[in-house]
């Protein structure tokens, strides 16, 4: 199975919210949808908190190497 990517993801719960808004689905789809976009929103914030921590990380480095 190919790695999840947060870009992939972001489409995906476009296409999901897509869908719900149509409202064509049936309850237990509709459900089903939910449950699979909740996921990837708990997936996309996970990979935002990694990458704000690694770009406060890497700009509190460079500010160290400009204080040398």
């Amino acid at each position: 199975m190919a790695k999840k990517t947060y870009e992939d993801s972001v489409k995906r719960l476009e296409d999901i919210v897509s869908a719900l808004e149509r409202g064509d689905a049936s309850l237990d789809e509709s459900l089903k949808l939910f449950e699979e976009g909740t996921k990837l929103v708990s997936f996309c914030n996970e990979y935002l908190d990694k990458a704000q921590t690694k770009i406060k990380e890497l700009s509190e480095l460079e500010k160290e190497n400009e204080d040398e």
